[in-house]
């Protein structure tokens, strides 16, 4: 099942977007963000090659490639058939080095950079056996699947024997799901009407566009100010209508007790989630604002900047988190994002994965698409995030209509940027940044 080829030449490059400048991104902490990747690209003795990234907000960076390129001794010269075959052990390879740990451990620059690594050798895996990443996972039998994936530190609340049967249950109506994908795609909301850096007439406009195009499900920013956060979701709210799903993220910014005084404030305009409302470490926080707003049927999301598995596990088990938004690169790719969703679903919470930056929403296609048909096999309870930015700079573009992602059908994980992009925004050298 697993190609032969072996992996020779291993590159990775800096790319910026000046992102900043027209404040897409923006929210109540990250101001001025410069949407900009990490961007490996692997290539085989038979000259084919794969593409993997990791996200970030400009500076720093240059910090990622530094730590990816101290991976590059563990990637290079091995087959994909031996890296698959024992993806447990090469996994552990990355995240378990005796001395890149100490800079972790599975947390943090190191582990941003092992999602860079494994997102390139899964979109190189799935493009030698020339399906998309989605589908390249949901065929690997489920034994062999469970037998890849670290489970380490999560034996007490799941186990190995548990996880077969769970994944097991599925396989009789997997290909159903597949066709009702195919048919109707997977459920989205928007991003893109409400960073905290827009004019309230630019929320308006877009918000507007939005709705005209079918959107049902809008997110804002909140966290500045009271006043502030009143009125803009006030604005949002009449647009919508009361029968839309208004979803606010206030991205970490406040203290526990500000998160419940403020969201009650809120509740007026009915939101769905409040995403991130404290910490992305603090799970007892999290857990005292969701007791707090569950009777006036507020959810929290979090999981954009949640370290790794054993921090969902216990975010998870104390009930601190209603919606589990994996990311594509916070983790440590494919492998740990599929083994928090087991843990998801274990803990009967639904998946929506954080989407936008550059790429994410190409890349996290592909996990909601896993979810549905491998793991959970609903999707009537789950959306995933889709921003309006710079996907043009990639040769196989997230695509939605009718406000949901359309099934990915080219070969590997999504992850390749066009040559212009490269050349364009590499940092420092693209002609973007020389000029």
């Amino acid at each position: 099942m697993f190609s032969r080829d072996k992996i020779v030449e291993f590159e990775v490059q800096d790319v910026r977007y000046p992102t900043s400048k027209t404040l897409d991104g923006s929210d109540s902490v990250h101001t001025d963000p410069d949407y900009s990747v990490a961007y490996v690209t692997l290539t085989t003795d038979k000259g084919v090659s794969g593409y993997g990234i990791t996200f970030t907000l400009g500076a720093g960076t240059d910090v990622v490639v530094k730590a990816i390129e101290l991976l590059k001794r563990k990637v290079l010269d091995k087959s994909l058939h031996d890296i698959f075959t024992n993806y447990r052990a090469f996994y552990r390879s990355l995240t378990q080095d005796s001395q890149m740990r100490w800079l972790g451990p599975e947390k943090g620059i190191v582990h941003l950079a092992t999602a860079a690594v494994t997102n390139a050798v899964w979109d190189l895996g799935a493009r030698l056996a020339n399906k998309p990443l989605w589908r390249f996972v949901v065929e690997i039998p489920v034994g062999d699947l469970v037998a890849m994936i670290d489970w380490s530190y999560l034996s007490d609340v799941i186990s190995e024997d548990e996880i077969m049967e769970m994944l097991s249950e599925g396989e009789h109506d997997k290909e159903k799901r597949i066709k009702h994908l195919e048919e109707r795609g997977y459920p989205a909301y928007i991003t893109s009407v409400g960073w905290l850096g827009y004019s309230d007439e630019k929320v308006k406009r877009l918000t507007n566009e939005k709705l005209s195009e079918g959107w049902t499900a809008f997110k804002m920013k909140v966290g500045i100010s009271q006043e502030d956060d009143m009125r803009r979701a006030k604005l949002i709210r009449s647009l919508i209508g009361p029968d839309n799903k208004l979803m606010m993220d206030a991205n970490q910014i406040w203290d526990v007790k500000e998160a419940i005084t403020r969201m009650k404030q809120l509740k007026k305009y009915d939101p769905y989630w409040i995403e991130e409302p404290t910490s992305p470490d603090d799970v007892d926080g999290h857990a005292q604002i969701s007791m707090a707003l569950r009777e006036h049927g507020i959810g929290v999301a979090t999981g954009e900047m949640c370290q790794n598995r054993v921090m969902f596990k216990q975010f998870l088990k104390l009930h601190a988190m209603q919606f589990c938004q994996i990311d594509s690169c916070r983790t440590g790719g494919v492998s740990e994002v599929i083994a928090i969703m087991v843990l998801a679903r274990k803990f009967g919470v639904p998946v929506v994965p954080h989407a936008g930056g550059v790429g994410l929403c190409e890349l996290v296609r592909h996990y909601s698409m896993i979810d549905y048909v491998l793991v959970s096999g609903k999707i009537d309870d789950r959306m995933c995030e889709y921003a309006e930015h710079l996907h043009e700079h990639f040769t196989d573009q997230a695509e939605i209509k009718n406000a949901r992602y359309v099934l990915p059908y080219r070969p590997g994980f999504s992850c390749e940027m066009t040559e212009y992009a490269v050349d364009t925004f590499r940092f420092p050298d693209g002609t973007y940044w020389n000029n």
